[in-house]
């Protein structure tokens, strides 16, 4: 008898759809025989769809929450209803189904981050416990599935909960950063945030010395921070809805060149064209950003007839949280940041 490996068996009413697509999900316990019971004591919400709920309701914690727990209750997941993201989540394993992939390795009281995202992970939530909107995150009680398909980290026993948290919660970001600089390139990072400064310190290893390395935001706080800890050789202060003032501002620092990656990391939608008008014919862009359209971006690389390589980040990298943990324990001021910033 097969296992329910993408569970298929918690989508509600929508045959044949899987978890992530799905419009309402069923977290209900008992755990079933190829599931992982977390006791769930964090959620990292995804940048784009935290700052779109922070907006709608005003950005008061109480009514943050209640919108997080109005999402969960109708959906059986966190997923946001306008950006369609959701996150990740911290917990400690309850109970390990006698078919899960995980039987032999993990164990009650485990505690683990799960590596996939909320959008396709049952969830309950018994209470809202505190909100912190400047690192995205609530703290809850309550309980969430893990399918055996699912991938999660143990948290690492040499850096806090919290920390661990905000690097994995974008993981994916600097590993897929590391298969694409090579020395040489001029490379630039569409937003300041967590995946942005992860992916600048990977580019910057990428290119060994040799290239341009370039830190877009609207923030000069956030830019300062990556400069004053060597992330960039040079900081733009740009709003990256306007892609034709991005274009002319990477213009004047690459001498008319432009980049030959643009990696877009942007928690805000209407940045894509700032991302293709940036990058070379035969260049590269890579989309972290969960705001990003695909329409907007493949009729804005047609309508200007710009030859130019778009991939989507789909947040899973073989190895992924390994390396971002390890670019942490790496890099001192890197860590320090996200300490300051993230923790």
């Amino acid at each position: 008898m097969s296992i329910d490996l993408y569970g298929l068996s918690r989508v509600v009413a929508e045959q044949g759809v899987l978890p992530q697509r799905a419009r309402r999900l069923d977290p209900s316990l008992p755990c079933r025989e190829a599931e992982l019971l977390i006791d769930v004591e964090s959620l990292n919400i995804d940048a784009a769809s935290f700052k779109q709920i922070k907006e709608e309701v005003g950005g008061a914690p109480a009514r943050i929450a209640e919108r997080i727990q109005d999402i969960v209750r109708e959906r059986g997941k966190m997923q946001n209803p306008v950006t369609g993201s959701g996150g990740m989540l911290i917990g400690r394993v309850k109970e390990i189904g006698p078919r899960h992939p995980a039987r032999e390795t993990l164990k009650p009281g485990d505690r683990i981050a799960t590596l996939v995202s909320l959008t396709l992970t049952p969830l309950v939530i018994e209470e809202i416990l505190a909100v912190h909107p400047e690192i995205d995150r609530v703290d809850i009680r309550g309980h969430a599935l893990l399918f055996a398909s699912g991938i999660y980290a143990r948290l690492p026993e040499d850096m806090p909960e919290t920390l661990a948290l905000a690097a994995l919660d974008v993981c994916g970001a600097p590993a897929l950063v590391a298969r694409h600089v090579r020395p040489g390139m001029t490379v630039a990072v569409l937003g300041a945030g967590k995946s942005g400064a992860l992916c600048l310190a990977q580019a910057r290893r990428g290119l060994e010395g040799k290239g341009r390395l370039l830190a877009l935001d609207i923030s000069e706080k956030a830019l300062a921070a990556l400069s004053g800890i060597g992330l960039c050789d040079e900081a733009l202060r740009v709003d990256a809805t306007q892609g034709v003032d991005v274009m002319g501002a990477v213009s004047r620092a690459t001498g008319g060149e432009l980049c030959d990656l643009v990696v877009n990391c942007a928690s805000v939608g209407n940045t894509e064209m700032a991302s293709i008008l940036s990058v070379k014919n035969g260049g590269t862009v890579i989309f972290f950003s969960m705001a990003t359209s695909f329409t907007a971006a493949a009729l804005g690389a047609e309508g200007v007839g710009k030859d130019v390589t778009m991939l989507v980040g789909n947040g899973y990298v073989p190895g992924h949280a390994d390396l971002t943990l390890k670019l942490l324990r790496a890099e001192p001021a890197l860590r320090k940041l996200f300490e300051t910033r993230y923790v």
